[in-house]
């Protein structure tokens, strides 16, 4: 009879208590995204965050240690997610104005799907312990830094600071969307946020010219 036993290393099959787990740990870092949106971190309780997902307060500890652990996992793992994706971006895309041009839709998708996400880390993310909020700070300086590379390629007259205020002045351009727009216009805005966010990053039909006029 042949040996089943994967070698060492080798990946393991989720069996479906995992499975079923891991999806109960997505779901209440659902529902804890649209309570902390609603009522602000310290008007939710672990009880809320259970009874959101038919489960009770108690069961919420199976999957994370607290309250706070929600906070930063919902935080923490948003800004990795940001970080990988805009990577995966620029490697896939052809050249540098490509690049930009995925990043300004990737954002953009962002913004429009995870509207409570942006609400939450507007306003709580000083809720988080020190290490997990330094850990937030540095994965957004990565993602911004990411862009900045970006832009120096499109407009490599244009000093890294002026590109950098660009690159954040996008953000919050594309960030306000959540606290203006209902959702169910989300798909008829999404080409005027994206040309939006073109132009003011210069990327536009007159990216060239608007590059020229940061730098002087």
């Amino acid at each position: 009879m042949a040996d089943r036993t994967p070698p060492p290393g080798a990946p393991v099959a989720p069996t479906p208590r995992s499975l079923a787990k891991a999806d109960r740990r997505q779901a209440l870092l659902g529902a804890a995204a649209a309570l902390f949106a609603r009522s602000g971190y310290n008007g939710v309780s672990i009880e809320d965050l259970g009874a959101a997902v038919g489960v009770s307060g108690p069961a919420v500890y199976r999957h994370f240690s607290g309250k706070s652990a929600v906070l930063a996992a919902l935080l923490v793992e948003v800004s990795e997610t940001l970080v990988a994706g805009g990577q995966a971006v620029i490697e896939g895309a052809p050249d540098a104005a490509g690049a930009l041009r995925g990043l300004v839709r990737f954002h953009t998708d962002f913004a429009l799907s995870h509207p409570n996400v942006i609400r939450v880390q507007d306003r709580d993310l000083d809720s988080l312990a020190a290490p997990d909020r330094h850990r937030v700070r540095t994965l957004q300086r990565t993602y911004v830094e990411l862009w900045v590379r970006v832009l120096g390629q499109v407009h490599p007259e244009v000093e890294a600071q002026l590109l950098r205020i660009r690159a954040q002045a996008t953000f919050g351009l594309l960030n306000s969307t959540p606290h203006t727009l209902p959702a169910s216009s989300s798909g008829a805005v999404r080409p005027l946020l994206e040309e939006m966010a073109l132009a003011a990053l210069g990327a536009g039909s007159e990216g060239t010219g608007m590059g020229r006029a940061m730098a002087q």
